[in-house]
């Protein structure tokens, strides 16, 4: 349904699917209790990310706890360039532009749709709902029109049985 209204096909979707599990890590194995993310520096990336709490940095190979009151880790703690959450292959620089192109093609994709609907429906011809509404309105103002000229037709035939109809030259009786 959602793909219909983006207007993807069915491959779209599948690749777009197939990149998102490409992206997305395995799943974590569990961590052991009592192990805090200060117990994997110095050792790998892979280790570090396991547990989803801890963020690694590669400039001085730290695993540390992810400051969870923060979007974004301080450069104090680890620069962006250097710090790795998730998966140890994309570092928040690159995390950052690619969620904001992702999200500005999807707003102006969204856009385009709604500029292109409206477009469509203000240019579109009448509908056979329309054109049937419209023929039911001029059959309805032509038989008003008719029972109009009949009511004056008979008010006129009661003014004249009763002297009171208007005449052209009110002077022609006399």
């Amino acid at each position: 349904m959602a793909s219909a209204i983006l207007g993807l096909t069915p491959r779209w979707v599948m690749l777009l699917g197939a990149v998102l599990l490409l992206l997305l890590p395995g799943a974590p194995a569990p961590e052991p209790p009592g192990m805090g993310c200060s117990e994997y520096t110095n050792r790998s990336c892979e280790e570090c990310l396991r547990n989803v709490s801890c963020l690694w940095c590669n400039e001085n190979k730290a695993c540390m706890n992810y400051p969870v009151r923060k979007i974004l880790p301080p450069a104090s703690l680890c620069k962006l360039s250097s710090a790795r959450w998730g998966v140890c292959w994309v570092n928040f620089e690159a995390l950052i532009i690619t969620m904001s192109v992702l999200g500005g093609s999807v707003l102006l994709g969204i856009a385009v749709c709604c500029c292109c609907c409206c477009r469509r429906k203000r240019n579109r011809k009448p509908d056979q709902s329309d054109e049937r509404a419209m023929r039911e309105q001029e059959e309805r103002r032509v038989r008003q029109e008719e029972r109009r000229a009949e009511m004056k037709s008979r008010h006129d035939e009661i003014r004249k049985k009763y002297g009171l109809f208007k005449e052209q030259n009110p002077y022609e009786k006399f």
